[in-house]
């Protein structure tokens, strides 16, 4: 489920301090920044295009706020419009809602009327969302370990997804997403994170360096230390402008639980976990699931699929499955030689062999995660894993040597 974002409206930081801690504490809600003054709020609407947007109003001056509820109304931008004041008055509250207000949020916040307000900003935003074009989905491709063929994987399915993607290479301080894509990026994440709030479309634009006519990239930074200038409260945001641009956006991540790499996992539609048939593969593959859990990610988010998949290795699928508690849903072949030529000639495989074994899987996993408004989990090829299944093995990687914490 795609979080719900807000901008919030204060003259004040302590008038707001009761709206931020709750949305924060709420793993539905993303925070995407705060103004104070009315000119602020409109530009931070049309800039960020949030879900809701929540004004604090000036008791003081009620015929002022009342007005510029009306102005937001006017503008049809299709947000959720809250109002919010301390210890409001009846005339306060009704005057909100006759002016456009969809809902009003009393300060101090109380649970069930915060959780009633999400809820009908969730509302508003599905019927939205039906009425508008396609949603965006942002796919995280991950691992739990290095060397899972994590960027190789991402790359590729990036370039095979055939909606209008953009690759976001977070590996901030090792990334090669450019080199894969044969590119010599100018500006970086870095560039978006020091300009974030004057980003605009034309702005964005300029920053990403184009592939294809349908495949850019948003590149990581050149020098190591500049990953320091990226905090986690920048990503959603980012990813949330490459939303509004783009029908697909892919991340491309590193095997660590960092700050950064958590905050991307929370804002994506869809995890790629990508496991390597091996015992540290397993292993590290199902402690990212427990993470994940622990995270509060729902299981249909997470779909595994098998990189350097041979039909040589001796592994029982669906013991491996049992283990994982999870179902696999893709297996892309290994092919040593194809892939590092496709590497080393910074073109993605999917198009310099496109008829490859390795192509024709990547673009069918893809064309999994292509449907708009996707709610249920990809579903694995069943007549490759009966036929896997069927095949009798005399020395299978044997899952028992696993502890079932591991």
């Amino acid at each position: 489920m795609q979080p719900l974002t807000f901008t919030i409206m204060a003259r004040n930081s302590a008038a707001s301090q009761p709206i931020k801690e709750a949305l924060n504490a709420n793993g539905r809600a993303r925070l995407l920044s705060e103004c104070d003054t009315h000119d602020k709020m409109l530009a931070e609407i049309v800039r960020l295009r949030p879900s809701a947007t929540i004004l604090v109003l000036d008791a003081a001056n009620p015929d002022k706020e009342f007005s510029f509820i009306k102005k937001l109304v006017a503008m049809n931008s299709g947000i959720a419009i809250i109002a919010a004041a301390a210890n409001a008055s009846p005339a306060l509250i009704l005057g909100s809602i006759r002016a456009g207000a969809n809902e009003f949020l009393q300060i101090p916040i109380i649970a069930d009327e915060f959780q009633t307000v999400l809820s009908r900003v969730a509302e508003l935003r599905t019927e939205e969302m039906s009425s508008s074009a396609k949603s965006s989905r942002v796919i995280a491709v991950f691992s739990g370990k290095g060397g899972a063929g994590v960027s190789f994987l991402g790359t590729n399915l990036a370039a095979a997804v055939g909606v209008p993607t953009v690759l976001v290479d977070l590996n901030l301080q090792a990334g090669d997403a450019a080199s894969f894509l044969g590119l010599d990026a100018k500006y970086s994440l870095v560039d978006f994170a020091r300009n974030r709030s004057r980003l605009d479309e034309s702005l964005i634009s300029s920053m990403l360096t184009p592939h294809s006519a349908q495949l850019s990239l948003l590149a990581a930074p050149n020098e190591a230390h500049e990953a320091e200038e990226i905090a986690p409260q920048d990503i959603p945001e980012i990813l949330h402008l490459l939303s509004q641009k783009f029908e697909c956006v892919v991340l491309d991540l590193p095997h660590t639980f960092d700050p950064i790499t958590v905050s991307a996992l929370d804002s994506a539609n869809d995890v790629l976990l990508t496991l390597t048939l091996d015992i540290p593969g397993i292993r590290s593959t199902k402690r990212a699931l427990k993470v994940f859990d622990h995270l509060g990610y729902p299981r249909e988010k997470v779909s595994v699929v098998v990189n350097r998949w041979s039909k040589g290795i001796d592994v029982e699928l669906q013991k491996v499955e049992g283990h994982l508690g999870e179902r696999l849903i893709g297996f892309v072949p290994n092919d040593y030689r194809r892939v590092m030529d496709s590497i080393n000639l910074g073109r993605p495989l999917v198009y310099s062999e496109p008829s490859s074994k390795i192509a024709l899987e990547i673009k069918r996993i893809a064309s999994l995660f292509a449907a708009q408004g996707q709610t249920s989990t990809p579903q694995p090829r069943k007549k490759l894993l009966r036929s896997v299944f069927g095949r009798q093995t005399t020395s299978a990687l044997e899952l028992s040597t696993l502890p079932d914490n591991a």
